[in-house]
């Protein structure tokens, strides 16, 4: 099974909203049968610019998880900050290859 990252774009000008609204979903998906962890990333050259960068342990977990009765509950509070600016809202993509910093 190839591991796959899912990248959710949003935008705010509430940094501290935003990262409330994250550690609550981020406990709402504690236990989550795949997935490995998350992550919240704000832009350096736009600071209203943030990616929800979380990380699976294969495409058909985080597929089994979206298509479940949970999906919207357990992401709630963050999506009044996603960007709607984009074509698309999110991204998905398998690791392809991988080094370690060591």
């Amino acid at each position: 099974m190839t591991e796959v990252r899912v990248l959710v774009y949003h935008r705010a000008d509430d940094a501290e909203g935003i990262e409330a609204a994250y550690h609550r979903v981020s406990e709402r998906m504690r236990g989550v049968p795949g997935m490995l962890g998350n992550e919240l990333l704000r832009s350096v050259s736009d600071g209203t610019g943030f990616v929800v960068l979380s990380k699976w342990a294969g495409i058909e977990d985080f597929r089994t998880w979206e298509a479940g009765a949970d999906h919207r509950e357990d992401t709630a509070p963050i999506r009044p900050y996603r960007d709607t600016r984009a074509e698309s809202p999110f991204a998905l993509y398998e690791v392809a290859a991988a080094h370690t910093g060591a």
